[in-house]
């Protein structure tokens, strides 16, 4: 089973959003996905109940997931693989706390969005420098760009955060279906499919047939962070739709 974290330590970036579509994208792929929320205000949790009356054509099972389990969180997502999961997607607080470091050394790749302001940039990149030294792989992930073509905002951030990491591609745009799916229990696949927000989702999402949608831009890491860097482009947002055996067994609480 893969793991994927959304953290930074600024608010209004966009994890919660980020982490509820790219479940629905990737069990639309065929992936069995449970989301874990770790943040105490319980947003993405509460997407999940809004999920039982907006008939979702995709399965995703959410929970909240208390302080009080995070000393357990390797034996808990050992039995959730055991259970038949492919994917497991974590929400994290937006401030530096026990619950976001202990997810971000557990999970296969943080990725870490951030919005097109100096603000954003700063404090993104603050995480993510506590990220690399501890030797976890991660991704920034450029949201809540300007819908206009060749934005000069969207580029000169992404040009800062190439300086310090890899940047996943492509860049999202602001786009009202994203917060109109997460009102209603939705992913913006299954909101609006054949919008802007919609199509660029699916189009870089699991079972795309990309490669990767992770890339290197014009930065120059030493050798052991361009390992990493080469290492980590398999997550965000193409994930590779990976066929399991299918589990009969349902997990509702572990």
């Amino acid at each position: 089973m893969r793991t994927i974290a959304f953290v930074t330590q600024k608010g209004g970036a966009g994890k919660t959003t980020l982490a509820a579509s790219l479940a629905v994208a990737a069990a639309g792929a065929g992936e069995r996905v449970i989301a874990l929320d770790f943040d105490p205000q319980g947003s993405l949790a509460r997407w999940g109940q809004r999920r039982g009356s907006a008939n979702a054509p995709h399965k995703i099972l959410v929970e909240q997931f208390e302080a009080a389990r995070l000393p357990r969180l390797q034996a808990i997502l050992q039995r959730i693989a055991d259970s038949g999961f492919t994917l497991a997607v974590f929400d994290t607080p937006g401030a530096d706390s026990e619950a976001v470091r202990v997810v971000a050394e557990t999970a296969d790749i943080c990725l870490l969005p951030a919005r097109p302001t100096h603000l954003d940039v700063e404090a993104t990149a603050g995480t993510f420098r506590a990220i690399y030294l501890a030797k976890r792989k991660a991704a920034f992930v450029l949201n809540q760009c300007p819908p206009t073509p060749r934005s000069a905002r969207a580029s000169d951030a992404a040009k800062d955060l190439t300086q310090l990491g890899v940047l996943a591609e492509p860049m999202l745009s602001a786009r009202i279906d994203y917060q109109d799916a997460v009102a209603k229990g939705l992913g913006v696949t299954e909101y609006a499919g054949e919008g802007r927000a919609g199509r660029k989702f699916r189009r870089c999402g699991p079972g795309s047939g990309r490669s990767s949608s992770i890339r290197k831009r014009k930065f120059r890491p030493n050798r052991q962070k361009r390992a990493r860097s080469r290492a980590c482009a398999t997550a965000w947002p193409a994930l590779r739709a990976t066929r399991h055996k299918r589990c009969t067994s349902e997990a509702s609480r572990f």
